[in-house]
């Protein structure tokens, strides 16, 4: 059991809140394993009806990620942290996802990397006024981890390639216009939801009446404000090679396109491209673990990299914000640079046993 994570059992429902306020509720290896542990426990326990997923009442964030300088330390020296965390972590997303009865995550608050992990892949997903959606990896040389590769192409159109390549952020009712949370309502409303859901019996219908009593709470979603922008995004963000979607948003005469194109030249070069090809692989997966296997030969070999070693530097460590990225540019991270990233691994592959 980690200290960072309370999990319990409270009636029929499954109890796990973040207790990691000093950084957000980001996830450790421990943290990880003690969720995985207990989802996989739940999923064949008869007495548990459904998961809740929340953080500690009276602080911030939902979940702000991964351990992002621990994951920078490992992979400068043999990498063999970060990658146990990434084994631990991607099995608890995979637990998750392949979780037979109803989860509901209450993502109020900062939602981002491995907190996207956490709760996208459950049944019903609660977003508030206080929650930033962000997947911004690609701007420290990382890549779009946690199950990226097959719930951003599933968002539908070209939406969530773009907020993979360009780690744009969604806030509020954007973040249920898009798909990423079930349902919206306004954060003062969280009590008394909390407690419907804790003198409901679930022991009958556990989805449907997690949904009735959701529909009680919450609001209509908004028409999302990238809506305006959703022809563009669709159309220039379409494309199999990353230098097109690049050209297409300069080719574009909007001011939108032309900030979305500065931002993708920002980013890092290689990795933009690793990005995007861990998408329109991942929406071609059969299942959620393949997804899942692709996703760790990438991280496996990302920790390592030049380009997230020196994002990390520059944003986390110096705080500089002036990444030197290795390519400097799209054209001159080959195809043979991004191949590598999906390479088999051999022994050293995924597995899901327990």
């Amino acid at each position: 059991m980690s200290a960072d994570v309370s999990i319990r059992q409270q009636g029929g429902l499954g109890r796990i809140t973040l207790t990691r306020p000093s950084a957000l509720h980001a996830l450790n290896t421990p943290m990880c394993a003690a969720i995985l542990e207990a989802v996989m426990r739940w999923a064949a326990d008869p007495s548990i009806q459904l998961i809740w997923i929340d953080h500690q009442e009276g602080t911030r964030g939902f979940c702000a990620g991964g351990d992002i300088r621990m994951l920078a330390e490992s992979g400068a020296g043999d990498a063999s942290e970060a990658r146990n965390f990434f084994r631990t972590e991607y099995r608890m997303n995979a637990a998750l996802e392949a979780f037979p009865k109803p989860i509901l995550a209450l993502i109020d608050g900062v939602t981002m990397g491995g907190g996207v992990g956490l709760s996208v892949h459950g049944s019903h997903r609660v977003a508030t006024e206080r929650t930033v959606f962000a997947m911004p990896e690609t701007g420290i040389g990382l890549f779009p981890d946690v199950g990226g590769g097959w719930f951003l192409p599933r968002l539908g159109g070209e939406l969530g390639t773009w907020l993979a390549l360009t780690g744009a952020r969604l806030k509020g009712p954007d973040v249920a216009a898009a798909r990423v949370a079930t349902h919206y309502m306004p954060s003062e409303l969280i009590p008394a939801l909390a407690k419907q859901i804790e003198a409901a019996d679930f022991s009958a219908g556990a989805a449907e009446l997690l949904g009735e009593i959701l529909a009680r709470f919450a609001h209509a979603v908004p028409s999302g404000s990238f809506e305006a922008h959703r022809a563009t995004i669709d159309r220039c963000f379409a494309f199999a090679r990353a230098e097109d979607i690049l050209a297409a948003l300069d080719a574009d005469a909007s001011d939108w396109a032309r900030t979305e194109a500065a931002t993708l030249r920002a980013k890092s070069p290689e990795t933009v491209k690793v990005a995007l090809g861990q998408l329109r692989k991942g929406r071609a997966a059969e299942t959620f673990e393949d997804n899942m296997r692709m996703e760790f030969r990438i991280g496996w070999r990302k920790v390592q990299s030049a380009d997230f070693l020196e994002g990390v530097r520059a944003v986390i460590i110096d705080k500089d914000n002036a990444p030197v990225w290795k390519p400097a540019r799209l054209e001159d991270v080959t195809e043979a640079d991004v191949a590598r990233y999906f390479a088999p691994l051999g022994a050293d592959e995924l597995t899901f046993a327990a």
